[in-house]
């Protein structure tokens, strides 16, 4: 009898000193929704360049109530799509997720695949190839794949953006969809390693033909044009021009530049963010998205900045007004999100992919540098490889400013790889258009700045990079080049926004050094689960409230 009395007093005991079911315990606390953004080439700029003209509810509601990294940095050269997108979303870099560009070449077979590109599954939505596409070539976890694993896969995650791969490498392995547009019908599709068919909502969503309503309106300016002081005239012979249009001028007749086969001209104006988050709030709503017990996550990539920047250039009417307008569409987009979900219950996150350069041409005209690119490179090494080996063709790319070469030609003639390397690395250092160049088998010898080296070896797989990196002077270009590039390790590409704002976030900024890989870190740490398995960056504690 005194011993089962010592057990019923050790168990009200234990039970009193927090021993309970677990059940009975709160739950950890985490934000009911993670909205992951990201705006194609966004330069960081951009946030202060407009900021005069920017309403209350977009970028500056972002700066007032949250948090900004105002110093980011890209942590890996090339500056492109596919690469900025899985390096945000795993904290990681191209030497070790796998996505080395937005199309991967393997060295053992010389094949060249879209960076998502995938050929076992199947289109859904459209009977177009468009839809064969997965994150089969990412080799790392995601955020949302560690968010997956820590609920036992409750958690929803969702990926959308008008390019495959801003839908798709976000998202990540574990996804429960992945959403993007088919410019040839104007519809999102997806593919059948998310599912066997589109839910019936998006289905919805395609029958009432939001791209045809849009590109009906036209695209004129939203504001009077003389007010747009921080661009150039509208008319600059180095701006490029939309498929049908004469000059790049205002009124753009987006009305008379597509046709029921093609859409594809809604990439190349504010219509296409327009569209998308009206796709994200429908998203939010019909697959109850932040609703649940567990944390959910939405990655949406806005592309139509990257459009129209390529276009048209940085200094133009056109990408001003097109910041103007998507400012105008986050601020609806926070509302939606506030009166859906409720204000302080959701983590929102801003960034870019990659910023962009100048226009060399815009660049000249105002008496600032201008390095311009002469030389053939590629051709220029297969001819003197040819006369030391007798073969043709030894460099099959010069593309991302990496000497990739012909393995299969070098295995079949039993050639001396390094000698060529050798080579190869000669005339480039005597280059003048050159300005670094690394033999990845020798890069920890070069006399390279380090901070540049280390992109270098971030960028390097073997399997699916060249054997040589070599770095133009500046933001060398041809001075016949129209609109904007990137991808090269300067500021005006490698610097980019880093926005925080809700759910356990400060208010406030940082001038610190931070880098990309530090976004996911950061989010695990939040929402108190595991750090993607490639991930590199760190986290970011003073963003954070701390309990």
């Amino acid at each position: 009898m005194k011993f089962k009395s010592c057990l019923l007093a050790l168990a009200i005991l234990f039970i009193s000193n927090g021993f309970a079911s677990p059940t009975e315990n709160d739950p950890i606390p985490r934000p009911k929704l993670v909205v992951g953004i990201m705006v194609d080439q966004m330069r960081w700029d951009y946030l202060y360049r407009y900021y005069e003209r920017y309403g209350s509810d977009g970028f500056k509601r972002i700066l007032k109530e949250g948090f900004s990294n105002e110093n980011t940095y890209i942590d890996y050269i090339p500056t492109v799509t596919g690469i900025g997108h899985s390096t945000v979303y795993t904290g990681s870099v191209p030497a070790i997720h796998g996505i080395t560009g937005n199309s991967i070449t393997f060295n053992t077979t010389g094949e060249t695949v879209n960076c998502v590109g995938d050929a076992t599954v199947e289109s859904v939505g459209t009977t177009s190839d468009h839809g064969k596409r997965s994150p089969v070539n990412m080799l790392s976890n995601t955020i949302g794949d560690e968010l997956k694993l820590a609920t036992n896969f409750r958690s929803k995650v969702i990926g959308i953006s008008l390019k495959d791969r801003g839908a798709i490498l976000p998202a990540g392995h574990a996804a429960d969809a992945a959403y993007w547009f088919e410019a040839k019908t104007g519809k999102w599709v997806s593919s059948t390693y998310y599912m066997d068919k589109l839910p019936k909502w998006v289905d919805n969503f395609n029958d009432r033909d939001y791209a045809k309503r849009y590109l009906k309106k036209d695209w004129n300016t939203l504001y009077d044009i003389k007010t747009y002081t921080q661009s150039t005239a509208d008319n600059k012979p180095y701006e490029g021009t939309l498929k049908g249009q004469d000059e790049a001028v205002f009124p753009v007749k987006t009305s008379k530049l597509f046709s029921k086969d093609d859409y594809s001209v809604i990439y190349t104006t504010p219509h296409g963010n327009s569209i998308l988050l009206d796709f994200a709030k429908e998203t939010i709503d019909k697959e109850d998205l932040g609703r649940g017990d567990d944390t959910d996550l939405l990655a949406i990539s806005l592309s139509s900045t990257d459009a129209i920047g390529h276009t048209f250039g940085v200094n133009s009417v056109e990408v001003e007004d097109t910041y103007l307008r998507l400012d105008k569409d986050l601020g609806a987009f926070f509302k939606h999100l506030d009166q859906k979900i409720g204000k302080g219950n959701y983590t929102i996150f801003l960034t870019a992919d990659h910023g962009a350069n100048h226009n060399p041409q815009f660049l000249h005209e105002n008496k600032l540098p201008v390095h311009t690119v002469k030389s053939n490179l590629k051709d220029d090494l297969n001819l003197l490889l040819q006369k030391n080996f007798q073969v043709d063709g030894l460099v099959s790319s010069t593309g991302y400013n990496q000497v990739r070469f012909n393995y299969k030609l070098i295995e079949e003639h039993q050639l001396d790889e390094q000698k060529m390397r050798d080579i190869c690395m000669k005339y480039l250092r005597r280059n003048p258009e050159v300005l670094f160049v690394a033999d990845f088998n020798k890069i920890g010898d070069a006399s390279i700045p380090e901070q540049i080296k280390q992109r270098m070896i971030n960028s390097h797989h073997p399997e699916r990079t060249g054997g040589i990196h070599f770095i133009f002077n500046a933001d060398a270009k041809s001075l016949t080049t129209r609109g904007s590039g990137h991808s090269v390790w300067n500021p005006d590409d490698a610097r980019i926004p880093m926005l925080w704002m809700g759910w356990g976030i400060k208010n406030g900024k940082s001038s610190q050094q931070t880098h990309m890989t530090d976004i996911a870190p950061t989010l695990a740490y939040l929402l108190k689960i595991q750090v993607p398995n490639g991930s590199i960056g760190k986290v970011l504690s003073e963003v954070l409230i701390e309990e």
